[in-house]
């Protein structure tokens, strides 16, 4: 039988097929491999008593994150939230990266518009402008959960972003009755707290499934060609071959043309930051290459 792994609890894996959550062990073999299963992992079960089986086959994956570590995922729900704790934009626009990296459809969430500090009021609207799908949402009114749902409906997502910016009070929202644990953003530092301790797959009622994942403040980027990094950005990506110099990697060459682009103002400051930070970075990484 085949089915989809929800969640791990001590040395028990939660498989759901044909309709029934399977409480199951690993085949022996799997063990002595330390093979790593992950949410949202496509298996093959063998059934060896009510409600029990035995993982048989690790089937492959579509895609794969590792923070949050969930598999097979088609889109990722960035959340942020537009009060505390406050935005930041270089853990956004790092999420956004390693998504475009993996090929996985990325959707901005702004939570808390219901209190929404007017210093991040303008930001649903910038990143619109590059090309990113925003949603704004409050789980306390309910602004946005509609829209939200439809986005959710029929695809495997997973819920991305800082503590204490709402994840788990958005999918408590979108089910009711789910109960996922929620805390207060703390008072020391204006930081969420982790509310949510592993990951596991969560079926929807209109169809799809999302992983609530634990909150994290920093990511690795991928081993990538430094060539490579403009390309995930797509405010950068009408302008390439538009340089003096084929090799230019946009840090001040002589007649590059994303450096005018941001001294232009067509191009956000910041944006550009980020994208020489993560160049910086992945350089940094390249003597790790074979």
């Amino acid at each position: 039988m085949e089915g989809t792994l929800l969640r791990r609890y001590g040395g028990f894996y939660y498989v759901e097929s044909g309709g029934q959550v399977w409480t199951c062990r690993l085949r022996g073999r799997f063990r002595l491999q330390e093979t790593v299963f992950l949410p949202g992992d496509r298996v093959e079960i063998k059934p060896v008593g009510p409600g029990e089986g035995v993982i048989e086959e690790l089937k492959p994956r579509r895609t794969c994150l590792k923070r949050p570590a969930v598999a097979n995922v088609e889109q990722v729900i960035i959340v942020f939230a537009l009060r505390e704790p406050p935005p930041d934009l270089e853990l956004l626009d790092r999420l956004l990266f390693l998504s475009a990296v993996e090929d996985i459809e990325a959707v901005i969430v702004w939570n808390k518009a219901d209190i929404i500090k007017q210093d991040y009021a303008g930001l649903p609207e910038l990143y619109r402008q590059i090309g990113y799908h925003n949603l704004i949402t409050s789980a306390h009114t309910g602004q946005g959960i509609d829209e939200l749902k439809a986005v959710l409906a029929g695809r495997v997502s997973t819920f991305a972003g800082p503590s204490g910016v709402g994840k788990s009070s958005l999918l408590n929202a979108i089910q009711p009755g789910l109960n996922l644990r929620t805390a207060e953003v703390s008072s020391k530092g204006g930081r969420g707290r982790h509310t949510t301790r592993q990951a596991e797959l969560i079926r929807l009622p209109e169809g799809g499934w999302v992983a609530d994942t634990p909150g994290f403040s920093r990511l690795d980027l991928p081993a990538i060609a430094r060539e490579e990094v403009a390309a995930y950005f797509p405010e950068m990506e009408p302008l390439r071959g538009s340089c003096r110099y084929a090799s230019c990697l946009h840090r001040g060459e002589p007649g590059c043309a994303v450096v005018a682009a941001v001294e232009a103002g067509l191009i956000i400051k910041h944006r550009y930051e980020h994208y020489l930070t993560f160049l910086a970075e992945v350089i940094a990484g390249e003597r790790s290459f074979p």
